[in-house]
C-alpha cells in the first residue's frame, strides 16, 4: 500500500507578518496533484492542521476546498488533531465525512479504533493518536502518570490490544502528534514540555509497521520505520537549511517500508546572512540571496544609519534584522527578545528566581514547584481551548 505521510500544515499562519496562505494553497495543490500522478492510495496527516484553535475563514476555507479534492480522487485521508489544533473544532462532522473518505481523530478515547483499508495483500490497520496533553487525557487512557511517555505508552498499549485481535497478517500503521526522541526541533514548534520532559522514546511505537509522526518541522528519519515529514513550507528562519518535503511509504506484503521524498513547492528560499552593514552590501559572493526572504544579523560596533531601508535596497525580501556587535558589551543589555530566545518557560522562570534573589537560582523543591505551575498553567490553556 502506498500512503503519502504529512503534517503541520498550520494554514492560516504567517512568516514574519507575510502572509503564506497562496504558499499553502499551491502546497495542497502539490499534494493532490502527487496523490493523483503517484497512485496514491491513502493519504496521513499527522496534526497541527491549523496554526491556532480559531482559525481564520480563509484557512478554514481552504481546508476544505483540500478535503473536497482528495475525496474526489477517491483517497482516503486519515488525519489527527495536533497540539496547535482545537480538538473538538477539528472534529466537527467527523461522521459525515468519514462517509467521503475523509477520516479525522481527535477523541483520544478513540485511538484503538483503526482505520481499515485493503490492498491485493490484505489489510492495513491505521490509528490515529491525536495530540495527547498529558493532565487532560491522563484518566481516559488510565496512564499511571501525567507525563508524554506515560500517555501515548497507554494509548500505544492500546493500538497494540486491538491489533492483536486483527486477523493475521495486518499491516499497522499509527499517526502520532509527539517529540520523539532522538528528533532535531526549530524555533517554530509550540514548546509542549511537561514535568521538565518534552520527548517520549522510540520504543513506544514497537509493534507496529509505520509510525507517521508530526509536531517537528523537519524532515527526519529516526527508524526505517519512524519518520517526521515535517512542516511543508518553513515557519521561522532556523528551518533555513530545511529541505521541505512530504514521505511517499510503500508497505509492501510483509510490512517492509520504502520511503520516498517528495520535495514540496518552495515560495521563496530563505537566507541568514551576518556580518557589517557595508559588507552586505558590497559582497558579490550575497548576490544569490537578493531574491531570498533574508534574516540579517549586524556585527557592526555601533548601530549603524537606516539599516533596514539600506539593506532593502539590495535585498527586498528583508524580514528580521538582528544586531550582534563583535565587541558586545556585557549580555544584560541585550534585548529582552534576545534574552528569552531559545529558552523555555522553565528556564525564564528560574532566570527571574536569581535575578531577584541577586544571583541565587532556585532549589530543587523551588523548582519542582515552577515546573508544576508551568504544567498546570498550560493545561488550563488547554482546557479553555476546548471548552471555547
Amino acid at each position: 500500500m502506498r500512503f503519502l505521510h504529512t503534517s503541520d500544515w498550520h494554514l492560516g499562519r504567517s512568516f514574519h507578518r507575510v502572509n503564506l496562505l497562496a504558499a499553502q494553497r499551491a502546497f495542497l495543490d502539490h499534494l493532490v496533484e502527487t496523490v493523483r500522478a503517484r497512485d496514491v492510495q491513502a493519504v496521513l496527516v499527522a496534526g497541527d492542521v491549523y496554526d491556532r484553535a480559531v482559525p481564520p475563514l480563509a484557512a478554514v476555507e481552504l481546508f476544505d476546498d483540500a478535503l473536497h479534492r482528495l475525496a474526489g480522487l477517491g483517497v482516503p485521508t486519515v488525519m489527527i488533531s495536533g497540539n496547535h489544533d482545537s480538538a473538538r473544532r477539528l472534529g466537527v462532522g467527523s461522521g459525515l465525512l468519514r462517509q467521503a473518505g475523509v477520516h479525522l481523530h481527535t477523541d483520544p478515547a478513540d485511538c484503538a479504533t483503526p482505520v481499515l483499508l485493503e490492498d491485493a495483500h490484505g489489510p492495513v490497520a491505521c490509528y490515529g493518536l491525536p495530540y495527547l496533553e498529558p493532565a487532560m487525557v491522563r484518566d481516559t487512557l488510565g496512564a499511571p502518570r501525567a507525563d508524554h511517555a506515560a500517555v501515548l505508552g497507554a494509548a500505544m498499549d492500546r493500538v497494540r490490544a486491538d491489533l492483536a485481535t486483527r486477523p493475521a497478517g495486518t499491516r499497522s500503521v499509527v499517526l502520532a502528534h509527539a517529540f520523539v526522541t532522538g528528533g532535531a526541533a526549530s524555533d517554530s514548534e509550540r514548546d509542549i514540555t511537561v514535568g521538565g520532559v518534552a520527548s517520549v522514546p522510540a520504543a513506544v511505537f514497537d509493534g507496529v509497521h509505520y509510525a507517521a509522526l508530526g509536531h517537528l518541522h523537519g524532515s527526519q528519519t529516526l527508524t526505517e520505520r519512524i519518520r517526521y515529514s515535517g512542516s511543508p513550507l518553513a515557519y521561522s528562519f532556523s528551518e533555513t537549511d530545511h529541505r521541505k518535503s512530504s514521505w511517499l511509504i510503500d508497505l509492501d506484503a510483509d510490512g517492509a517500508v520504502r520511503a520516498e521524498r517528495v520535495d514540496c513547492p518552495v515560495p521563496r528560499p530563505l537566507a541568514r546572512i551576518r556580518g557589517p552593514l557595508e559588507q552586505l552590501l558590497d559582497d558579490p559572493a550575497l548576490a544569490r540571496h537578493e531574491d531570498s526572504w533574508v534574516e540579517a544579523t549586524l556585527t557592526d560596533n555601533s548601530r549603524p544609519a537606516e539599516p533596514m531601508a539600506r539593506l532593502g535596497k539590495r535585498f527586498p525580501h528583508t524580514l528580521s534584522l538582528v544586531f550582534d556587535p563583535d565587541e558586545a558589551p556585557a549580555r544584560p543589555s541585550a534585548s529582552y527578545a534576545q534574552r528569552l530566545r531559545g529558552r523555555s518557560d522553565q528556564e525564564i522562570a528560574e532566570d527571574f528566581v536569581a535575578h531577584v534573589r541577586a544571583g541565587r537560582g532556585a532549589d530543587d523543591a523551588e523548582r519542582a514547584e515552577l515546573r508544576s505551575a508551568i504544567d498546570e498553567v498550560r493545561t488550563t490553556d488547554a482546557a479553555a481551548e476546548v471548552a471555547r
